[in-house]
């Protein structure tokens, strides 16, 4: 199943990513879908700061957890989205 995603940059850019029928998508797609590198996203799962994953034998994205990571992180102003990654970051150093 395709999904068309709109990234922005400098301009609006539609992508293409690959999920299964019940909703999951591997890393590299689960980027695509973020707006974001695979790096990034990979090092936000070892940090614990990242949306919840699923491991068995490779690292697999709920489409729903994905979403609804994105909607946490809304925020007012940049001081409070600071504020929340920092909260973010030591929570998962617990």
């Amino acid at each position: 199943m395709e999904h068309q995603v709109s990234t922005r940059s400098s301009s609006i850019e539609t992508r293409s990513v690959v999920m299964t029928p019940d909703g999951r998508m591997d890393r590299k797609n689960a980027a695509a879908y973020l707006g974001m590198s695979v790096k990034t996203l990979a090092m936000k799962a070892c940090d614990g700061t990242g949306p919840r994953f699923i491991k068995r034998g490779r690292v697999w994205y709920r489409i729903n957890d994905l979403d609804e990571w994105m909607n946490d992180g809304a925020a007012n102003s940049t001081a409070q989205a600071r504020l929340s990654t920092c909260k973010a970051a030591a929570e998962a150093a617990k």
